[in-house]
């Protein structure tokens, strides 16, 4: 089994989600959104968080 945590981009992230860069940007600077990691000026992402973010935004439907 493969227990590495994968960390990805903001770009990556803004893909998987459809979420605009600049709104991204702007959940980080106002304490909102997915958690991140930022290293220098780096931002990561843990793929898990990103995936558990969408999920919690899930409507079930009849």
């Amino acid at each position: 089994m493969n227990n590495q945590i994968q960390y990805i981009t903001e770009k990556e992230v803004a893909e998987i989600t459809g979420r605009a860069l600049s709104t991204l940007r702007n959940e980080r600077f106002l304490g909102k959104g997915i958690p991140y990691l930022k290293i220098g000026k780096s931002v990561r992402y843990n793929y898990e968080d990103v995936i558990e973010f969408m999920e919690s935004r899930r409507i079930e439907t009849i």
